[in-house]
């Protein structure tokens, strides 16, 4: 399944255009920054499409081929892992599959033309010749022995005639008795050559279960040994099932990751429908988890009602599998998902500071939780999430709603801004699931906190030791606050300061920097960074001693250099501040 393309225009003459494919195709629009109502703004054409091919996007590029070809040209590299690249006329007449034709590029064009009445130039062979790519079988189906399909190829196209084995709906071949040709589709290991392509429909289900805290290498080989002993395909799996008590099962991650597979669970309510079907109940499983097959109720499940057990209970000294087999390919799948709290730091707020991770885990979200301003700068990112806004200060309202989320199998996406790790929602995660455990996965994905951005923005002040305080009383009492001001002033550590000011707090700046002042320097230099990453940006660098604190309020973060930190101003006018290491001490010996 294609991924939802990026649109890319180089003017708003193809913006109508843009719209009207984003509506039917969903996806973002990538222009260049004088064009309003767009998702991404560039600064270059070249590097945008670069940029977008590297990661993996498919790509509706809505102008003339050749500028698609000679941004691409120079990074083009492994065919079977590009994504779809399509140039697209102006006026939607002519759609050109440039790349990917056979990972889904040639599908797009189709449903392209289909939205603009024009014509899809579909150029390879197979598909003019067969109307199918015999290396992107549509979904539930996998090639084994793609490395084959090219020789195989070029002998069909040479007139030489098909001998197809098993079923393939999808392939409409002539077909003879004899032929120097084979296309075999089967659950079953089997070696294909250059002459016979094998195809593995994904009808297998693996249901998995054991005792708490099995080993995950008992697990794999127990999955490993069993499906080589009856020569199954794993590429034919389509999912590994188990009991909802196995969710968070070390074991079976492992498992799941070490085949690639998804994870499906169902309550053992569900899984008491399959009784009829077991081969191998168990009192002493019924006693345990209150149903009386984990393995074979679960795999049987995940398959469907019309699938059949093909493989019973099979056991090792710790952990039990089975394996039912479907009437067809299984694309959509039964049971729940591990439910998945991602903690997602946006960094300063603009879009190019975000890492990888987070912009993938924004985009793989079912759902959304956080402040309806972090939503907002994620906006470029939106699909079909589902959002959950909240106002500032229901931090715990946020979080309890994501894990709710999550427990019903839901990938969340719990936005934070800067990192999740520094002064937000990660360690209020944690702490309410050390008091109401659940089964749900976390991951943190850091993003580039506001005194990194800061600091970076005015040169390089925390070249040195540096610390970071929040001066926000509201959950830690200005007495503790205090100390750790004297402690970081003692120790001449450049000190960034969160939370310095708000509706409600309006004196503790003045406070902090005046514990601050015995200890530095007045010429000390201290920035003031305001809306870091968006539009209203604004950092400057003064000395300590014309620090106005009232020039600073909740959207802008303070940062005061050690005794040793020096400020300069270069040939472009613009101030930079540092905090040196030492290395003078080497160029003086």
């Amino acid at each position: 399944m294609v991924k939802v393309p990026a649109l890319f225009i180089l003017g708003s003459s193809t913006l109508p255009l843009a719209l009207k494919l984003k509506a039917a195709l969903g996806g973002q629009i990538h222009g260049p920054r004088c064009v309003e109502s767009l998702d991404h703004s560039y600064e270059k054409s070249t590097a945008e499409l670069q940029r977008l091919f590297r990661d993996g996007e498919p790509i509706i590029a809505i102008c003339a081929a050749g500028i698609v070809i000679r941004a691409l040209a120079g990074i083009l590299d492994d065919k079977r892992r590009e994504p779809p690249v399509i140039a697209l006329a102006g006026d939607g007449s002519s759609i050109v599959p440039l790349l990917g034709g056979h990972h889904g590029g040639n599908e797009l064009a189709r449903q392209v033309a289909q939205i603009t009445g024009g014509h899809a130039a579909i150029t390879t062979a197979s598909d003019l010749r067969f109307g199918a790519a015999f290396d992107d079988p549509p979904e539930g189906w996998v090639l084994a022995n793609p490395g084959d399909m090219k020789d195989f190829a070029a002998r069909l196209l040479t007139g030489e005639k098909i001998k197809l084995v098993g079923s393939l709906p999808w392939l409409d071949l002539p077909q003879a008795a004899k032929a120097a040709l084979t296309i075999t589709a089967t659950h079953e290991s089997i070696s294909g050559s250059p002459t016979h392509l094998v195809y593995h429909p994904k009808v297998l289900t693996l249901g998995v279960g054991g005792e708490r805290g099995v080993p995950a290498q008992e697990l794999i080989d127990l999955v490993e040994d069993t499906l080589a002993r009856h020569r199954f395909a794993k590429t034919s799996l389509a999912v590994i099932a188990s009991i909802d008590l196995k969710e968070d099962e070390a074991a079976i991650q492992a498992l799941a990751h070490h085949l690639d597979l998804p994870l499906r669970v169902f309550t053992a309510s569900e899984l008491n429908g399959e009784v009829p079907r077991l081969k191998t109940p168990s009192a002493v499983v019924m006693k345990e988890v209150g149903c009386p097959g984990v393995a074979e109720g679960a795999a049987l499940a995940a398959a469907g009602p019309e699938s059949q057990l093909i493989i019973a209970k099979t056991k090792s000294k710790r952990a039990t599998c089975a394996v039912a087999l479907a009437s067809s390919p299984l694309v959509a799948l039964r049971g729940r998902p591990r439910g998945l709290v991602s903690l997602v730091g946006l960094g300063p707020g603009d879009a190019s500071s975000r890492s990888p991770a987070a912009t993938e885990a924004l985009r793989r979200a079912t759902d959304w939780v956080g402040y309806d301003l972090y939503l907002d700068l994620a906006s470029d990112l939106k699909t079909a999430q589902t959002e959950h806004r909240f106002p500032l200060g229901a931090e715990e309202t946020r979080v309890r709603h994501a894990i709710a989320l999550a427990r019903e199998g839901r990938q969340v996406a719990l936005v934070c801004s800067g990192d999740p790790g520094i002064y937000a929602m990660a360690a209020l995660v944690y702490e309410v699931l050390d008091l109401h455990p659940e089964r749900i996965a976390v991951e943190v994905l850091p993003g580039i906190s506001a005194f990194q951005a800061a600091a970076a923005r005015a040169g390089a002040m925390i070249g040195h030791d540096f610390c970071c305080i929040s001066l926000s009383d509201l959950l830690t009492p200005w007495e503790v606050i205090e100390n750790r001001l004297h402690a970081a002033a003692q120790g001449d550590f450049v000190t960034a300061f969160y939370n310095p000011r708000s509706l409600k707090r309006r004196d503790q700046l003045e406070r902090a920097i005046a514990i601050l002042k015995l200890h530095r320097p007045l010429d000390t230099p201290v920035i003031i960074a305001s809306n870091l990453g968006r539009a209203q940006e604004n950092v400057r660098i003064v000395p300590l001693k014309e620090f106005d604190t009232h020039a600073v309020d909740m959207l802008t973060l303070v940062m005061v250099g050690s005794s040793q930190s020096k400020s300069m101003l270069r040939g472009d006018g613009q101030a930079y501040a540092y905090t040196p290491r030492g290395y003078a001490k080497r160029r003086q010996s």
